[in-house]
């Protein structure tokens, strides 16, 4: 903090921070433009989530309001939101929405060079019992000179150039990573800006909790079953892990990336493919935890190093602390001989 007591008047916000990078990789600028309207939008979305039972925006898509308008749901009006801030930040050509079944193709007029997946509002099904919800992105170059199509997104995501994620918890926070270590932002209300709380994180190397949905016990892998079983009860003589499990991924993710540990969304029985999706979940989540000194795998492979086949594909997601997503791998590949 400076000297002029409690009000900083230097604060990083993330538009100076993103500017910053962008001039240190001598970049055109188009990406920082892209990153600050993603910003407008996550702080529009923010709003929304904060006041959505008073501004009546719960419920089902679809129901009218007093006045008769169409009341859009919040993870719909959160969709329009992103969509209509990118587009009109003239820096993308294609967009990938968990909300829209095919890949949204830029009008040629307010065309970019940059791809961009999303899931607006990931966690929905906790919004009316007002547990943390987010946004979750990832950002490509496009790869060819081409007209823009869908097979432009179908890329793995090692060729990542940017990706992040909104946290609407407590308070609302965006954790953002441009390739140089992941960096995390607070909004402040009172300025309408993110402002740089904690500079280049990096997780344990072990931590003491694991996250899943143990409800689907029944259905699992005997190889999580087992890598459970240590957890629960340590034959070494440590403590038992910790279970937490909020449901809504980015929730999930963020404590692992805070406390250590390791997030667990397997395949299954009923879901022999995952059920996170690989472009705008398990994608930028993996690059996180991977800037972070983290790791994120299948279980066969790094999560980076899938060749995506469809735009809504879903893979399975094990992610967080080295050491212990490590062990889980080991038990994987040997209850898979």
């Amino acid at each position: 903090m400076s000297d002029k007591g409690a009000f900083d008047t230097n604060v990083i916000t993330l538009t100076r921070f993103v500017l910053e990078e962008g001039r240190k990789a001598k970049g055109t600028g188009e990406l920082t433009t892209l990153l600050n309207s993603m910003c407008t939008a996550v702080k529009a979305i923010s709003s929304a989530v904060r006041k959505a039972g008073i501004a009546n925006l719960y419920g089902i898509a679809g129901s009218t309001n007093v006045t008769g308008d169409q009341v859009k749901k919040l993870d719909i009006l959160s969709n329009d939101l992103v969509i209509n801030m990118i587009k009109s930040s003239f820096t993308s050509c294609v967009l990938v929405s968990e909300e829209n079944e095919k890949a949204i193709i830029v009008e040629p007029e307010r065309r970019g060079k940059y791809i961009v997946c999303f899931d607006p509002l990931d966690g929905s099904s906790n919004i009316d019992c007002l547990a943390s919800i987010g946004t979750i992105f990832a950002i490509y170059k496009k790869a060819t000179d081409d007209e823009p199509s869908e097979k432009d997104t179908l890329q793995s995501g090692r060729n990542i150039v940017a990706a992040g994620y909104a946290l609407y918890g407590s308070a609302t926070m965006m954790v953002l990573s441009t390739g140089q270590g992941v960096n995390c932002f607070m909004l402040d209300p009172a300025i309408g800006e993110f402002i740089l709380v904690d500079r280049d994180v990096k997780i344990k190397k072990k931590g003491k909790i694991y996250s899943l949905n143990e409800g689907y016990a029944q259905y699992f892998d005997p190889a999580v079953t087992e890598y459970l079983k240590k957890k629960k009860f340590p034959e070494d003589g440590s403590a038992p892990y910790g279970g937490r499990y909020v449901g809504s991924m980015v929730a999930d993710v963020h404590r692992t990336l805070v406390y250590g540990g390791i997030f667990l969304y397997p395949a299954n029985v009923k879901s022999p493919k995952g059920k996170l999706r690989l472009l705008y979940e398990c994608n930028p989540m993996a690059y996180i935890m991977e800037q972070a000194g983290g790791m994120a795998t299948t279980g066969i492979m790094n999560v980076l190093d899938i060749q995506p086949e469809s735009i809504h594909q879903r893979v399975p997601v094990v992610l967080g602390s080295p050491d212990d997503v490590r062990e889980y791998i080991s038990i994987f590949q040997k209850c898979a001989k």
